[in-house]
């Protein structure tokens, strides 16, 4: 999961950012699912979190290290006016999944 803090009025941008770009996750073995989330809004950011989720660990690593994200990334930091700071990355691992039925 990566965290992003966006300048107030530039929201739209960023999920349009999202929306159009080739992320190359369906591609990769592994992957799951993706979102992007939008989270509160604070006096001087909106918050977001891209989620992806993977079968496992050594998959999402495998996939940081590929083509696909060199990729998916590539022309990222042409976008910076958007962003309060890099976004923050945030690692977790499952222990409980509840699905319905």
């Amino acid at each position: 999961m990566n965290r992003f803090r966006i300048v107030p009025g530039a929201e739209a941008a960023f999920e349009e950012v999202w929306a159009s770009r080739d992320s190359h996750l369906r591609e990769v073995p592994g992957f799951v699912s993706f979102h992007l989330l939008r989270g509160a809004a604070a006096e001087d950011h909106m918050l977001y979190a891209s989620h992806t989720v993977w079968r496992s660990r050594a998959d999402f690593e495998a996939w940081t290290e590929s083509e696909a994200f060199r990729a998916a990334h590539r022309g990222a930091g042409g976008n910076r006016a958007l962003y309060l700071g890099p976004p923050q990355f945030e690692g977790f691992d499952s222990v409980q999944e509840l699905l319905p039925g």
